[in-house]
């Protein structure tokens, strides 16, 4: 007898999610930093902080290390610089403020 006519056997199924994690534990997501950057500091930055440290996790369950190592440092410099361009916003602001009062007062002693 011949293979023609007979059925070939079925592919091997895919491996379940998260079959090539490594072990060990994942790179920190600084997910909470992300959040409180978003809400307390500069939006734009807190935003890109957030969906970086979402792609971590995920990154790291399907066996990209270096991918979940880079989206972890991305979404803690994010982090940072949201901080950094919150505290350079108040002060540029407050520096704004203090000119304003003393032009009020500047106006009010000429009259």
């Amino acid at each position: 007898m011949s293979d023609y006519g007979s059925i070939p056997p079925p592919p091997n199924p895919p491996p379940p999610y998260g079959a090539y994690a490594v072990q060990g534990s994942p790179p920190p997501n600084y997910l909470g930093w992300a959040i409180l950057s978003a809400v307390l500091g500069f939006l734009p930055l807190g935003v890109a902080s957030i969906v970086f440290a979402a792609q971590v996790n995920s990154k790291w369950a399907i066996g990209d290390v270096d991918g979940a190592q880079n989206a972890s440092e991305r979404a803690k410099r994010f982090a940072i610089w949201a901080a950094i361009a919150q505290v350079v916003g108040l002060v540029v602001l407050g520096v704004l403020a203090l000119l304003f009062i003393i032009m009020l007062n500047g106006f009010n002693d000429v009259n």
